[in-house]
C-alpha cells in the first residue's frame, strides 16, 4: 500500500488545504454535540480532539501521504483514520444514522493513497463495515444513506483515476520532451564534431602546407593555400551555424571534392569516384558522412600516401594504405556518429584495419527492395 499519485493533479499545498478544509467543514456540529454532551468534560474534550485530529488526517495526512510516497506513513495513516471514525461513532451520543456520512473522509482517503483496484476493494469494505457498525449502534439502517456513499465510493474511484492518468501523461509528456532535447544535443555534437573535425584537420594541414611552402620560397603557392585557408575557415563557419540551426545538408559530391582538396595538401594521393550519380538520394548525406570521416582520419592518424574511396549504389568504402590501428581500439565519437546514421537508413558501418595493412572504413546499406521485405 503506497501512495498512488505524488500530486493530485498538481495542486499546491495551499490549494489542496482549502479544499479539503471546505468539506470538513460538516464535522463542526460532531464537535458541537461532543462538547455540549452531558459527559465529564475531560471527556468531552477528547471526544471533540478526536473530531478534530480525524479532520486534520484528511487535511493534512492525505496530502502529505500523496507527496512523501511513505509506505509505514501512508498505512498508520489510513489505520489512524478509520480508528477515530470508531471512535467518533461509538463516543458521540446522539449522533445517530448520520455518522455514516463521516466516513467519507477515510474511504476517500483510501482511494486517494491505495493504487486501484485495491484502492476501491478496500474502500468498499470499509463502507460496508462502516453501515454495518452504525446499524448495531444505532439500530436503524437507512437505504438512501447506503446508496449515497456506494455513489461517493464510485465518484471518488473515477476522480482520482482521472488524475493518475492526467499524472501520468504530463509526465510522459515531460519524459518525451527532454528526450528530444537528449537527441538534439546529441545530434548537435555528432554534427559539430563532423564539420569541425574535418574543417580543422583540412585546415591545419593547409597550414602546414602553406609555411613550407613559404621556407622554400614559393610565396605564391603559400598565398593560394593561405586563401584556401580563408575560405574553409568561413565555409566551417558557415556550417556550425547551420548546425545550430537544423539546417546543414551534407552533399556527397561536395564532400569528394574538398577531400580530394584536402589530400593534396595533405601530400596524400588520392583516388576518388568522379560522380555520385549512382548513389541513391536518400543515401548521399549518410554517404557524405562516412565520406569525410574516413578522409578525416586517414589524413589526421594514418601517415598513409594514399587514401581510396569507392562509391556503389548501397555501400561507400574509404580506404588508406597507413599504419591503421589496432582490431581491439574503441569507436570512436566519428564512427559511433556514423553508426547512428546508417542505422536510420537501414545500413551499418564496419570500420577496422586491412590484413596487409592500412585501414578502411565502410558502409553498406541493403537495397531498397530487400530492405522493404525485411
Amino acid at each position: 500500500m503506497t501512495a498512488a499519485v505524488r500530486d493530485p493533479s498538481r495542486l499546491t499545498a495551499r490549494k489542496w488545504y482549502l479544499m479539503s478544509a471546505g468539506w470538513t467543514l460538516v464535522l463542526i456540529p460532531w464537535v458541537i454535540v461532543a462538547v455540549t454532551s452531558d459527559r465529564p468534560w475531560p471527556v468531552r474534550v477528547l471526544l471533540a480532539a478526536v473530531v478534530l485530529a480525524y479532520a486534520a488526517c484528511y487535511i493534512w495526512g492525505v496530502y502529505a501521504a500523496m507527496m512523501r510516497y511513505g509506505r509505514r506513513f501512508t498505512v498508520g495513516l489510513l489505520v489512524g483514520m478509520v480508528v477515530l471514525w470508531l471512535a467518533l461513532v461509538v463516543g458521540i451520543d446522539g449522533a445517530g444514522s448520520g455518522a455514516l456520512y463521516t466516513v467519507s473522509f477515510a474511504v476517500v482517503a483510501i482511494i486517494a493513497l491505495v493504487p486501484p483496484p485495491h484502492g476501491a476493494v478496500t474502500a468498499a469494505v470499509v463502507c460496508a463495515a462502516g453501515i454495518a457498525g452504525v446499524w448495531l449502534r444505532t439500530g436503524t439502517f437507512d437505504l438512501g444513506q447506503v446508496i449515497t456513499m456506494a455513489a461517493i465510493i464510485l465518484a471518488m474511484t473515477g476522480m482520482f483515476g482521472l488524475i493518475r492518468a492526467n499524472t501520468a501523461l504530463r509526465d510522459a509528456r515531460e519524459e518525451l520532451a527532454t528526450l528530444a532535447v537528449t537527441a538534439e544535443r546529441e545530434r548537435m555534437a555528432r554534427d559539430l564534431h563532423d564539420v569541425l573535425g574535418h574543417s580543422l584537420t583540412t585546415i591545419t594541414v593547409k597550414a602546414g602546407l602553406a609555411r613550407r611552402l613559404l621556407e622554400s620560397g614559393d610565396a605564391e603557392r603559400a598565398a593560394d593555400e593561405v586563401t584556401d585557408m580563408e575560405r574553409l575557415g568561413r565555409q566551417a563557419l558557415a556550417e556550425v551555424r547551420s548546425t545550430v540551426s537544423a539546417n546543414r545538408v551534407a552533399s556527397l559530391a561536395r564532400e569528394i571534392a574538398v577531400a580530394g582538396e584536402a589530400l593534396r595538401a595533405a601530400e596524400i594521393e588520392a583516388d576518388l569516384p568522379v560522380a555520385v550519380d549512382d548513389v541513391p538520394p536518400e543515401r548521399q548525406q549518410a554517404f557524405a558522412h562516412v565520406v569525410r570521416e574516413g578522409v578525416t582520419n586517414a589524413i589526421r592518424h594514418s601517415g598513409a600516401s594514399r587514401c581510396t574511396v569507392r562509391l556503389t549504389p548501397t555501400s561507400v568504402e574509404v580506404c588508406d594504405d597507413g599504419v591503421g590501428s589496432p582490431a581491439d581500439t574503441p569507436a570512436g565519437n566519428g564512427i559511433s556518429g556514423l553508426t547512428e546514421r546508417l542505422a536510420a537508413i537501414g545500413g551499418w558501418v564496419d570500420a577496422g584495419p586491412l590484413p596487409g595493412g592500412g585501414y578502411r572504413l565502410r558502409a553498406e546499406c541493403l537495397p531498397s527492395r530487400k530492405r522493404a521485405r525485411t
